[in-house]
């Protein structure tokens, strides 16, 4: 399932012998260039059109009710619920050791400069959802705005069919505790859009653009966020998830085959590397990731990326 390359009196570069995996951000820019386009000229119905047309469910609203997010704050499981505030408490206590102050310096008798650091006023927040459920991604993109002192904060995320056309409800409750009320139901690159633009909403109301877009997303959101830099500002562009582990024969090959798990299961494009000078644990970590993987709810991911040129 995964290769092993023996580097070992080996001049080769390791980025060579375990190269990225190959994407087309080409070919991504060019099929996202309509979605932008329709839906800077027609607003929300290109919106929803494209949500259809991509996700398979057309949401019952873009913008998601204060019902719907209570809802799913009260049906969260207690631990899931325990979870989460464990994970925003430690999360803020980070950030806010990380907050910044102004400072001002006297350069010259009644002469000072002041460097001032002021918060953006509104941020789109991207929540992936196609392919799992990331309440850490709103948890790490709300925290430090919060933190940050951004006043106006809206979180995008995919609809989803099995929960009919709203996000995830795990992706509601964490919005919930963490006090977010404008959420709305789309993804991919019409959701860029949407933030960059703005769209009038068919049932009245506005989603107004905004400033700054971060979040992680598949390679479409971020030709989209490329495309779009300049209307917006953007956080990164992030490509596939990627984890390297470096282990000798101490490391438990059961927690080293849960951490490449945990990775390849993002995206089929996604890299998992195990360096380790030890073949004992290679052979170990080797037949773990075939028990594990047989485990998974992503089977068929999981595989394709530890089978790729980016994993080894």
């Amino acid at each position: 399932m995964i290769r092993r390359i023996d580097l070992r009196g080996s001049s080769i570069d390791p980025r060579v012998a375990v190269p990225r995996a190959a994407m087309d951000v080409a070919d991504a820019a060019d099929r996202i260039a309509p979605i932008l386009r329709e839906v800077r000229e027609e607003g929300a119905e290109a919106v929803l059109r494209w949500s259809e047309q991509l996700d398979g469910v057309r949401p019952p609203a873009l913008r998601v009710p204060a019902e719907q997010i209570a809802n799913a704050e009260a049906g969260l499981e207690p631990a899931v619920r325990a979870a989460l505030l464990e994970a925003i408490d430690r999360t803020k206590r980070a950030h806010l050791d990380q907050r910044r102050t102004d400072t001002t310096s006297v350069v010259v008798a009644g002469g000072t400069v002041t460097e001032r650091w002021i918060p953006v006023e509104r941020v789109g927040l991207y929540v992936p959802g196609g392919r799992a459920v990331y309440p850490s991604s709103v948890i790490m993109n709300v925290v430090p705005a919060q933190v940050a002192g951004v006043s106006s904060l809206v979180v995008v995320s995919p609809p989803q069919r099995d929960f009919g056309g709203w996000p995830h409800p795990t992706i509601l409750g964490a919005c919930a505790l963490l006090g977010v009320d404008e959420v709305y139901s789309v993804g991919g690159a019409q959701a860029i859009a949407m933030l960059a633009y703005g769209v009038d909403l068919p049932a009245g109301g506005r989603c107004e653009p905004v400033d700054l877009v971060t979040g992680p997303g598949n390679i479409y959101v971020t030709a989209a966020k490329r495309a779009l830099r300049g209307v917006i500002g953007i956080d990164s562009e992030a490509g596939p998830t990627e984890i390297a582990i470096l282990a000798d024969d101490t490391a438990d090959p059961r927690h080293v085959a849960a951490d490449l798990l945990s990775q390849a299961e993002h995206d089929v494009l996604a890299a998992a590397v195990l360096v380790t000078p030890s073949v004992e644990l290679a052979d170990a970590v080797a037949l773990e990731v075939v028990r594990q993987v047989a485990n998974t709810k992503h089977v068929e991911r999981i595989t394709e990326a530890l089978s790729g040129v980016q994993s080894a």
